[in-house]
């Protein structure tokens, strides 16, 4: 019979390889919310950047993010190129619950997912080899400097600013780049004249598929970083993210219906994913009431976001912005309000810090590449749709 000490460490390894999985699927969520004439486009994105995002992060990004002790409450650090340990691989980077290959592999899901969150905001007019080249930059070297701030053990986490999951560290890290890439790239053709003019997605079945996969990969997101298999804690944060979640749709719902009349379920998706940022941050300090009641405004919240950028004409196709960038600012404000993570005003100067630095690099990068390689297609392409004009290919045949 195993040891009882090696027994946990099975378990907990197990659980981890499972959150793993559960967060590699999210990224199918985010693909099915454009134009039908663009849906090959942003399919070969979100394949893309899982893989920009595992090799990046093997190459560089792990040894950024968890540099190791000497660079304790650092700004940066570097443990050296690629990733390796022990023959066994059993020393894991900072957490020695689980294997080191277990720890790579769940934090490498967590940086492709904020290149993801771009994606959707510069969609139906972005070149792809611009996108997939800012893509690489942001998540080899942005992300994960950023992680090493707070979870790498760096000045974000000596300082007392606390993101158990990311409503900053990966929903606002995205967030930013989607704002700044929505600037400096524009609105797409035909969408702001005299009139804001609404340019749906195609399918509102596979988005709504899409909204549940979000919402099942969650419990991997939230569950895996509690970083280990402990039944308390696991449970505590499965109920806490369902609870923020299911407010989040009771929020935009409600809202929505009283503003619009009707109740409107593209904001009802986007109200559960608002939710599900929204208690992130806080999801295993936090009570089931307060959970709720941080989902509420979140989904609340969401609403006037999305109608805000609308009137501001920023054109973000998938409400990225508004769900990961706003939502997220608001999840990591109210771990310090609720349970006992920290204080609100270290929370707001970490949003600040992170905000200014993400939003500040990712413009910048938008900015060259456009001076450079460009970073639109043609108008022509743009009408034609980039499932043909970049692809030579149709989502759904001659359809």
């Amino acid at each position: 019979m195993a040891e009882p000490d090696s027994t946990l460490f099975v378990v907990n390894n197990i659980w981890m390889l499972v959150a793993t999985l559960l967060v590699f699927i999210m990224h199918l969520g985010f693909a099915a919310l454009t134009r039908s004439k663009n849906t090959v486009n942003i399919l070969f994105k979100n394949v893309s950047i899982i893989s920009i995002g595992l090799l990046t992060y093997a190459v560089i990004g792990f040894s950024l993010m968890y540099p190791g002790e000497a660079y304790k409450g650092g700004v940066f650090g570097f443990a050296g190129f690629w990733i390796g340990t022990d023959a066994a691989g059993l020393t894991a980077a900072y957490n020695p619950g689980y294997t080191y290959w277990t720890d790579f592999l769940f934090q490498g899901m967590f940086a492709a997912t904020a290149a993801t969150i771009i994606s959707g905001a510069v969609a139906e007019r972005v070149k792809l080899g611009s996108f997939l080249l800012f893509a690489t930059l942001y998540v080899a070297l942005i992300y994960p400097i950023v992680g090493m701030w707070h979870w790498g053990g760096g000045f974000l986490n000596a300082w007392g600013f606390y993101d158990f999951a990311g409503s900053t560290i990966v929903h606002g890290v995205g967030g930013w780049g989607a704002l700044a890439g929505v600037l400096v790239i524009g609105p797409r053709l035909g969408k702001y004249g005299k009139r804001n003019k609404p340019l749906l997605g195609h399918n509102l079945p596979l988005a709504t598929i899409g909204a549940f996969l979000l919402w099942f990969g969650w419990y991997g997101f939230n569950g895996g970083s509690v970083l280990s298999a402990d039944p308390g804690k696991v449970s505590l944060v499965f109920v806490t993210t369902s609870l923020g979640a299911a407010a989040g749709v009771a929020g935009a719902g409600l809202l929505t219906n009283f503003m619009q009349h009707k109740p409107d379920l593209t904001m009802v998706l986007n109200g559960a994913l608002a939710g599900l940022v929204g208690i992130t941050a806080s999801a295993d300090i936090v009570t089931p009431a307060e959970a709720v009641l941080i989902g509420l405004i979140a989904g609340a919240v969401v609403v006037p976001a999305v109608l805000g950028l609308e009137r501001l004409r920023l054109d973000d196709p998938v409400g990225a912005i508004s769900v990961h960038l706003v939502s997220g600012v608001w999840g990591t404000l109210a771990a310090g309000l609720f349970g006992d993570g920290t204080s609100f005003w270290k929370q707001l100067g970490g949003v600040a810090l992170v905000g200014g630095f993400c939003f500040s690099t990712s413009f910048a990068l938008f900015w060259v590449i456009k001076k450079t390689i460009g970073i639109r297609v043609s108008p022509d392409e743009e009408r034609e749709g980039l499932d043909y004009a970049e692809h030579g290919m149709r989502a759904y045949g001659d359809l």
